[in-house]
């Protein structure tokens, strides 16, 4: 199977506007129809991470015992070191025209499979998790059942990640606005009736372990967007800008989240289990209560048409001939049965879980990228990429593999659920640090394994010296 079937490519947007149908799925984009500018992924960035996803991990730190600024200190701290990687890993879409798993299939090669379905799986965990409160806004706004509300969000969000590229990107800029006046409207609402939360509670080691799970929660939300990273880039032209782009790509994402998530903080006692009617209570329903509970709804429809984007580029890279827009509207079909599970029970415990759980995987992804794409960037001595040229000498399966496992069963002890709590998150009063261990242990394990291959290639291509005696 090569990047070449007709499964992975086809038609592609050639200008901004251009709304048909993207059919292209994996194959490298090529230089004659890159367009764009940097200042894109500002927009694509920024909006879909104005959820009520964002606003209600925010009550994480309260709930936990932190009062509102050591809270808010660990959830900007976290969202940064999340927000960095992806960031960086966005700027190669411009260089090599791929999706960020398609393109890691230089360091996984065959192995692939197993970082692209955990992808896939992680899209169809995101479209509950942002489409539950979507769901739960528009049932409220029309007195609909719960189930209805999320079907018809996740029916919308899929057909726009089946438009594609171009669609999303044309979304996320007029939602940036739309989604930008909405959260301008609550946060003032916040600031003139809703008292900062008390003091915290948690003293000592309970609070630093509360600060360090806080942050962990804010690194998930920011970081999981590191698969996806390129996927949103990959149509720039070459000559873009890197600088540029990570700077616009790390500020849509840290001043979203920071937002959002001090929203959470601050209206804690209000943004509950039922976020939708805590957002309505606040805007003292009528047309402002009526504009609130509809930018809910478009904004879990923004956000997750990304994740079914995304999804169905991953689902293609574990090598699943399907075409790209089927594969998206797939996604939004399991995200509609999840969401109704996320629904069904104690909300509030569902939810934290599932968001660690679905990231828990990303740090020793991205660890791995990172290592192999600076050994192949030292062995072409500052030449450009040639995506289609290293596609052809993608590594070995099991080096990156086995990081990967490793990295994931090294975070263990240190993950801290409501299902699950680590030996070594148990001892340190709840502080997480499985993210910060799962990379350094992927780094750790595949930098040697990835050299010993590296040498063990060199060895079998090197000639072999002709005997004394003999002619060569």
């Amino acid at each position: 199977m090569t990047i070449e079937e007709s499964a992975f490519r086809g038609r592609m947007p050639a200008r901004p506007g251009d709304l048909a149908v993207e059919r292209h799925g994996i194959g490298p984009v090529p230089e004659s129809n890159r367009y764009g500018k940097a200042a894109r992924l500002f927009t694509v960035w920024f909006a879909p991470n104005l959820t009520m996803t964002g606003v209600f991990s925010g009550t994480v730190g309260v709930s936990l015992g932190l009062d509102f600024w050591t809270a808010l200190t660990a959830m900007v701290l976290g969202t940064v070191a999340g927000a960095v990687p992806a960031a960086y890993l966005g700027t190669w879409g411009s260089r090599t025209g791929t999706g960020q798993l398609p393109l890691s299939r230089l360091a996984f090669g065959r192995g692939v499979a197993l970082p692209g379905i955990m992808q896939w799986l992680s899209s169809v965990a995101w479209d509950a998790l942002i489409g539950l409160f979507g769901g739960e806004a528009l049932a409220q706004l029309l007195g609909w059942p719960f189930w209805l509300g999320a079907l018809v969000v996740l029916l919308l969000q899929g057909v726009v990640g089946v438009f594609g590229y171009e669609a999303l990107h044309q979304l996320q800029t007029v939602m940036t606005f739309v989604l930008g006046g909405a959260f301008v409207v609550l946060s003032v609402q916040l600031l003139s009736g809703v008292p900062l939360p008390d003091s915290g509670s948690a003293h000592g080691a309970d609070r630093f372990g509360a600060f360090v799970l806080t942050s962990t929660v804010a690194l998930s939300l920011a970081i999981s967007w590191a698969p996806y990273a390129s996927d949103f880039s990959r149509y720039l032209p070459r000559a873009t800008s890197r600088r540029r782009m990570f700077w616009y790509s790390l500020l849509g994402m840290v001043l979203s989240f920071a937002w959002v998530q001090a929203l959470g903080l601050w209206g804690a006692g209000l943004f509950t289990d039922q976020t939708a009617a805590g957002v309505h209570g606040l805007l003292g329903g009528g047309v402002l209560g009526v504009f609130g509970l509809l930018a809910i709804a478009a904004a879990a429809v923004c956000s997750n048409a990304m994740n079914d984007y995304s999804g169905s580029l991953a689902l293609q890279a574990a090598g699943i001939r399907v075409p790209r827009p089927l594969a998206a509207a797939a996604a939004a079909v399991l995200g509609f049965l999840l969401v109704l599970w996320l629904h069904a029970a104690d909300t509030t415990l569902r939810f934290q879980n599932l968001l660690l759980f679905v990231g828990y995987w990303i740090p020793g992804f991205v660890g791995i990228v990172l290592v192999d794409a600076r050994l192949r960037a030292k062995a072409r001595r500052g030449a450009p990429i040639d995506v289609e040229t290293e596609f052809g000498r993608p590594q070995p399966w099991w080096p990156a593999c086995v990081a990967f496992v490793v990295a994931f069963a090294a975070a263990v002890p240190f993950m801290d659920t409501t299902l699950f709590v680590g030996p070594v998150a148990a001892a340190l009063h709840g502080a997480d640090f499985a993210y910060y261990v799962a990379f350094l242990v992927s780094v750790a394990v595949y930098a040697p394994l990835r050299l010993l291959v590296r040498s063990g290639r060199a060895e079998r291509e090197e000639p072999v010296a002709a005997a004394p005696g003999t002619s060569g």
